[in-house]
């Protein structure tokens, strides 16, 4: 009898704890430029894609990810028109930023086009829609490049980082946050992925630098199976004040003009109650 086989999660081996997938097989393993890539099918949550031992995505619940990162600031804004995606080279992200009507040009800046080719033969339902709609530009840069020397402006950035190492380390730095800042719209939003408040708290007081540049920082919460440890942070940064404040009926409005497409974990109750945190969370941003 073959034993099984197991791969686990080292994101949180400092902390002393493992999460461990029974695998039903490796579709995917190399080294590229800039890190180490696996692809493996398990029993539970389908296709998942490491990145240097840490999680980014399976194909079992990246929808509850990539609704939450794209719908709620779109939605927010309500005019958005030119989006950019730092990181996210999958392109599940801007799989969902496509669905809306009102945006007429996305743009992707990945570090690593490694990524964008491997999603395309293995993520295809991301990448299929997405390559093949004239609005998305890709862009092979390095984020912090890309947001020092553009001379384009954005309504909503919205940044698809790995965690803070590697690669990933310096989209969680003020310098980077005042790059983002530089090319955004006098109304526009950034979000960010901000990790798992309880293993990760360093990650969300990084939310504090926000208000050192924005009028209004803060984060909203999503529950993501995949990620351990509870909630899921999504940072949240703008100078216009208002638009974490819309009523579930404005947000409808916006979803219907939006095009109504099909979600399967945002609607306009979850996106109100998302920025609704538990305390220990609150705590960490007010007290950087």
């Amino acid at each position: 009898m073959t034993e099984d086989r197991w791969i686990s999660e080292t994101l949180f081996d400092g902390d002393g704890l493992r999460t461990s997938y029974r695998v039903k097989r490796v579709l995917h393993e190399s080294k590229t430029a800039h890190q180490h890539l696996l692809l493996f099918e398990s029993a539970n949550f389908g296709k998942v894609l490491m990145l240097d031992g840490a999680t980014q995505v399976t194909s079992a619940d990246e929808f509850i990810y990539h609704e939450m990162m794209s719908h709620v600031p779109i939605l927010a804004h309500g005019r958005a028109q030119n989006v950019l995606i730092v990181g996210g080279g999958d392109c599940g992200i801007a799989e969902e930023v496509l669905k809306h009507k009102t945006v007429t040009r996305l743009t992707l800046v990945e570090i690593d086009s490694s990524v964008v080719s491997f999603a395309r033969e293995h993520f295809p339902e991301f990448t299929g829609p997405v390559l093949s709609d004239p609005r998305f530009e890709l862009v092979i840069s390095d984020g912090m490049t890309f947001v020092e020397r553009t001379d384009r402006k954005f309504d909503v950035v919205i940044i698809d980082s790995t965690d803070p190492h590697g690669p990933g380390q310096v989209l969680f730095t003020e310098a980077f946050y005042r790059g983002v800042q530089r090319c955004l719209n006098p109304q526009g939003l950034m979000v960010t992925q901000n990790g798992v408040p309880f293993l990760q708290p360093d990650v969300l007081r990084s939310v504090a630098t926000f208000r050192k540049l924005f009028a209004d920082g803060t984060c909203y919460i999503a529950a993501i199976p995949t990620y351990t440890g509870g909630h899921l942070a999504m940072g949240w940064a703008t100078d216009d004040v208002t638009l974490r404040t819309h009523s579930v009926e404005e947000l409808t409005r916006r979803y219907e003009l939006a095009g109504r497409f099909p979600t399967r974990y945002w609607t306009p109750e979850v996106h109100r109650a998302a920025f609704a945190l538990p305390r220990f969370i609150a705590d960490l941003i007010e007290k950087p």
